[in-house]
């Protein structure tokens, strides 16, 4: 029975990485939910029923397993339907945190009950255990294994939720004094209490040590987030994901089953990837990332002071509209708090009736998460043919009659090309500006998360377009539907 679940683990992986294969490409994506989806239910009933794939089987109570089951159910689906596509960055975040808090509670569980009160336990160091069987590992691997999955799962835990309260606005950047000296007084922390858990004591005091370590790991999370600004929210989402998948393959080796393993490696690794590519679409280090201030609350004084501001109405809007043959939509943050995704599908769709080319430009960085503005025009039913990454549209421009801006703001922001000292300097930017004619929707004059000043705004060929994003554009498609 147990070589039969290596293979059904097999399998599952196998489906988990097509899966994320196919994740790359808007057209395939959801295809690649439901594979990994398919994957992970035969991982779930394969585990339930043939458990022990070591021989130290997992003693499963099947009313609990069942309760869990039907109350996670329950509530993912309450969630699923209540949270607006507006709230989803900070639903992402929430299960990043979940998911930490999860391989936490697998190692503190696994160490508590199966070997602090062991006979073989007493006495002795985890790391010195006697040649018991561990699962996959050995006493002193399965030992770091503990250690690590606590720690890496604490910090996402409490960073997730730190990153779900800024996201939604309830708490903001805080420069705590002294903070990397802090930090760096938490890490050698966390390597006493790991070593003393994993090494130096034993029997109970092995156990306070990890209780510590966990105390110390929550605390981290908090410090480490707390002071990374708005505009890298992006990256931290991505990052926090991968976190997540590194304390669950560290749990994998806690428990000493082998698709958990290689399932969180698969997630810590793409987390990384895509990280990695957040930070390429914003031109900065992770290192900068993780030092925080960019930013969030930090906001420069001339960020509001503008002049040569041009008005349009939705009227206005239209006029300009009904000759143009060429229009590209770049949707941001903005798009997604008034939802107005739906309404730019219709004038979209209005626009290609008239016989005019309509295209799409989707920032890597652009919203609270990677992927939500894609998420949000697949919402709307927007062609995936249309839509552009920065580097295939950027060309474009120049040829276009109209660029819609709706709701973005530092990723247009032609500063990042033309002001060597800007915040944003370098960073890949949509180049909206070489446009004909630009249309900025937007409630008011206000900067983006960098906090700095767009001088697209004052711009000749540039038209603010004030107020909320989704009554904007429904008034241009009355408009044009009246011409």
């Amino acid at each position: 029975m147990h070589d039969f679940a290596k293979v059904l683990y097999l399998l599952a992986t196998a489906l988990f990485i097509l899966g994320i294969k196919q994740l790359s490409k808007v057209s395939t994506a959801r295809r690649g939910n439901a594979i990994a989806g398919l994957g992970m239910l035969l991982a779930i009933v394969t585990t339930l029923v043939a458990p022990g794939e070591s021989d130290r089987a997992i003693q499963l109570s099947w009313p609990l397993v069942v309760a869990g089951i039907l109350i996670g159910g329950v509530l993912g689906t309450w969630m699923a339907k209540r949270v607006e596509m507006t709230g989803m960055p900070e639903m992402v975040a929430l299960f990043n945190g979940f998911g930490g808090l999860a391989s936490l509670l697998v190692a503190l569980s696994v160490f508590w009950g199966d070997y602090l009160g062991s006979a073989s336990f007493s006495g002795t160091a985890v790391a010195k255990l006697p040649e018991v069987s561990l699962g996959l590992t050995g006493p002193v691997v399965w030992a770091v294994a503990v250690i690590l999955s606590i720690l890496v799962g604490g910090v996402t835990l409490t960073g997730s939720l730190v990153a779900m309260l800024k996201l939604s606005g309830k708490v903001g950047d805080k420069m705590l004094p002294a903070r990397h000296f802090i930090t760096l007084a938490l890490l050698a922390t966390v390597v006493l209490f790991g070593w003393l858990g994993g090494w130096g004591a034993a029997g109970g005091w092995a156990a306070v040590s990890l209780v510590a370590l966990t105390g110390v790991a929550c605390l981290l999370g908090v410090l480490l987030v707390l002071p990374i600004g708005g505009a890298d929210m992006p990256v931290v989402i991505s990052l926090l994901n991968s976190y997540s998948g590194i304390a669950a393959s560290m749990a994998g080796f806690v428990i000493g089953n082998s698709l958990l393993i290689v399932a969180g490696a698969l997630v810590g690794a793409s987390g990384l990837i895509l990280t990695d590519q957040m930070c390429k679409g914003m031109n900065r280090t992770l290192l900068h990332v993780l030092v925080g201030g960019f930013g969030g609350d930090s906001v420069d004084e001339d960020a509001r002071e503008y002049s040569n501001i041009r008005a349009y109405s939705p009227e206005d809007a239209a006029a300009d509209l009904q000759l143009a043959d060429k229009v590209i939509f770049v949707p941001g943050y903005g798009m997604a708090v008034s939802q107005a995704q739906h309404v730019v599908k219709e004038l979209g769709d209005l626009l290609q009736a008239r016989g005019c080319e309509v295209s799409y430009a989707v920032h890597s960085v652009a919203g609270r998460m990677p992927g939500h503005m894609n998420v949000l025009l697949a919402e709307a039913d927007v062609p995936h043919e249309q839509l552009f990454p920065t580097e295939e549209i950027n060309s474009e421009f120049k040829e276009t009659d109209v660029a819609i801006i709706v709701g973005a703001n530092d990723v247009v922001n032609p500063a990042a090309i033309d002001d060597p000292n800007s915040k944003i300097a370098g960073m890949p930017i949509l180049l909206t500006h070489e446009a004909r004619a630009v249309f900025m929707i937007k409630r008011s004059l206000s900067p983006g998360y960098a906090g700095i000043k767009n001088p697209l705004f004052e711009r000749d060929n540039c038209f603010m377009c004030f107020g909320d994003g989704k009554e904007f554009v429904q008034g241009v498609i009355e408009a044009l539907k009246n011409a």
